[in-house]
């Protein structure tokens, strides 16, 4: 098995649907479709019971774990080469894992830690709102370092959300696990500590929609981002593959503050 897409879902019934109907229209199709339920309440087991497709497998978990141990489970219990987190309210694009797959496929040196995607931002109705990309740079190897150095800079996570990273199953197993202790950047924590065994890979086409609704994580923590953010930078700093300076910490922590503002009006405009 080449690929584990893991959706890990919480109460996600309302859009689960078209995240697993997005895996099985993958034009790449050595997968498993991992499907991960934190105890929820509403009608997900119902919809997963609604597909006979054998590479799929529903696991549910006897307790609520939160996400952090929901997204650690996906990751132990995947067997695939190379492993993607899809969240429940996401979408990937029919030709996202073929893409991804041959970057690393064709990466002999082993020198990719990981291979991400321009995305597009949908709304509730998956109307699509913008498309964003990494800025500046063209399709290719990005150095981990440039990365780094430019996520402290701008105080914001130039990667983008985990459905649109595709990286190595036994590179994570030596990394380890997903750590929310800052819960707004976990998926930029697991980037940086991927990035320190590796450059990253970019494809500019958007290969992955990212939805705002109400019930989106990102929305509900938005209130605590700048905070976060900063206390991230923090950390980031104490890492000699990151090469950032004073300087970017800084200007970083203002661009956090600016960045959680303009996110908190966006979001309010698109969901009212």
């Amino acid at each position: 098995m080449i690929v584990s897409v893991c959706i890990p879902t919480y109460n996600g019934a309302t859009y689960l649907r078209q995240a697993v109907d997005s895996v099985l229209s993958q034009t790449f199709t050595d997968f498993e479709l991992l499907i991960v339920d934190d105890c929820s309440s509403d009608d997900t087991a119902q919809v997963v019971a609604g597909y006979s497709d054998p590479r799929i497998r529903f696991l549910r978990n006897q307790h609520n774990l939160g996400a952090q141990e929901n997204w650690n489970r996906c990751l132990a219990e995947a067997r695939g080469r190379y492993f993607k987190l899809l969240p429940q309210d996401d979408v990937l694009a029919p030709a996202c894992l073929a893409r991804q797959v041959d970057v690393l496929e064709t990466d002999s040196a082993l020198s990719v830690a990981l291979v991400f995607c321009a995305r597009t931002i949908v709304g509730n109705d998956g109307t699509p709102i913008m498309t964003r990309g990494y800025p500046g740079a063209q399709e290719g190897t990005l150095s981990a370092r440039r990365i780094l150095r430019s996520c402290v800079r701008r105080g914001t996570n130039l990667l983008g959300e985990p459905g649109g990273v595709l990286f190595r199953r036994d590179l994570a197993m030596r990394v380890g696990s997903f750590n929310a202790s800052e819960p707004y950047v976990i998926d930029l924590d697991y980037w940086w500590r991927l990035l320190a065994n590796g450059d990253a890979y970019y494809l500019s086409e958007s290969l992955v929609s990212f939805r705002i609704s109400r019930q989106s994580w990102s929305v509900a923590i938005g209130t605590r981002q700048a905070g976060e953010y900063q206390r991230f930078i923090g950390r980031m700093m104490e890492s000699s593959h990151v090469g950032a300076t004073v300087m970017d910490r800084w200007t970083g922590a203002l661009m956090a503050r600016v960045n959680g503002l303009l996110r908190l009006v966006f979001y309010r405009l698109v969901l009212k």
